[in-house]
């Protein structure tokens, strides 16, 4: 074990997030919580279109100050000609630009990546993302995360069968393009490490959704089957599951053989070990609705509470079904110090997320919420370079936005 300092793992990178609510800025996050200087450029007016979803706190929008924590914002107006000198000035000494515009977007403003920023700095690794990608026949098409999980087939699979076509809760085609950007980010970064040459990197929500499908991928491509919807069911282990208690409901994952044993033991129902309707794993899956049948004559005797006790004791795979209100005072979130409070100059404490990302020796950041609009305006343009009085001049002609500094809320 060595003393290496504690700081996180990506401190000496440099970003420009030209990102909107949700997938680009989401992306940032991540390397902003990895330690980046993630500089986000927001129009001087209207800012990102997050900053504009309630519920807001002191004028700010709740969700905006955790999306975009760890960030500087530097407001800056793309559309006017100094607003792009300015811009390709930065992206000339950064690492990274993360984008989430319409395609084409940036060759309108003439910053696009291929053109000019790669020429004036062949370092740089440019990240676009979209809804369809940068090219094809859907590319010039608005990308929502429900319109991604709708082609994707994710919709197809979600929810109850036969039942409405129903979306994932969270806007899972956003997130997980934004995690797939990031670890995208990574990579060229290390192929820079050996080349000395950044890359264009073009990360869509769909691909990035259709890339989660590998069950129905396995399915489909080995049968021609066409997965479907199956509630909570997985598509090939039983039981795996929801299952309905006396209370509510509470889920059990008794995939190998030796948890289907202790789960019939559990249950006193050893008779089904040797019942032939369930002896292997395929068996139980084409007698799902016999199974589940069986299995909820027992639980829903008893209230969840009681039979995670006996399962947990069996060794039987279990976990309650949570609301948000219990996820966010969850002891074994709690004990682990998931959560923690960035600091916020109008707000106060903002309550965040924690990111999973646990190091030994370069843990990531819990630095500040997300920024005030040009709330860092000035302190940046003068790290690149800039004098007061160039910065004077362009605050003037409205160029760019700044705030004054303003004393933390005690």
């Amino acid at each position: 074990m060595t003393d290496a300092p504690a700081t996180p793992p990506l401190r000496d990178v440099r970003v420009l997030e030209v990102g909107s609510f949700f997938a680009g800025p989401f992306c940032g996050t991540q390397l902003a919580d990895l330690g980046a200087d993630v500089i986000k450029v927001e129009h001087p007016v209207e800012g990102d279109h997050g900053r504009h979803f309630g519920p807001f706190l002191e004028g700010e929008s709740s969700h905006f100050v955790r999306l975009n924590r760890n960030k500087r914002s530097l407001a800056i107006d793309l559309k006017s000609d100094d607003g792009r000198t300015v811009f390709r000035r930065l992206a000339g000494a950064v690492d990274i630009v993360i984008e989430n515009l319409r395609p084409g977007s940036m060759r309108e403003l003439s910053l696009d990546y291929h053109t000019v920023l790669a020429r004036e700095n062949p370092r740089l690794i440019y990240i676009a993302v979209s809804g369809w990608g940068q090219d094809g026949p859907l590319s010039a098409q608005p990308g929502q995360d429900i319109m991604a999980q709708a082609r994707s087939g994710l919709m197809s699979i979600t929810g109850l069968p036969d039942g409405d076509p129903v979306k994932v809760g969270v806007p899972i085609c956003d997130l997980t393009c934004a995690l797939y950007a990031t670890i995208a980010a990574l990579a060229a970064l290390r192929s820079r490490d050996g080349t000395g040459r950044g890359q264009f990197i073009d990360v869509s929500l769909f691909e990035s959704a259709v890339a989660l499908s590998i069950w129905e991928a396995g399915l489909f491509f080995a049968t021609g089957q066409i997965p479907r919807a199956l509630g909570s069911a997985h598509q090939n282990a039983a039981p795996y599951q929801a299952i309905r208690s006396a209370d509510g409901s509470f889920t059990v994952g008794a995939v190998t053989q030796r948890n289907w044993i202790a789960l019939c033991e559990a249950l006193g129902r050893t008779m089904l070990v040797d019942d032939a309707r369930f002896i292997d794993e395929g068996m139980r899956i084409r007698n799902r609705a016999a199974l589940i049948a069986i299995i909820e004559a027992v639980t829903r005797t008893r209230p969840t509470r009681e039979w995670l006790g006996v399962l947990e004791t069996a060794g039987v795979p279990c976990a309650p079904i949570q609301n948000y209100r219990e996820v966010y005072n969850d002891p074994h979130l709690i004990a682990r110090e998931y959560f923690w409070d960035a600091d916020h100059p109008t707000i106060g404490p903002v309550r965040q997320l924690g990111s999973p990302m646990r190091f030994s020796e370069t843990p990531v950041r819990r630095g500040k919420a997300g920024p005030r609009l040009g709330e860092d305006t000035a302190a940046v343009l003068a790290e690149f370079g800039f004098t007061d009085a160039e910065t004077g001049d362009l605050l003037q002609r409205g160029v760019v936005r700044g705030l004054p500094p303003q004393k933390a809320v005690p």
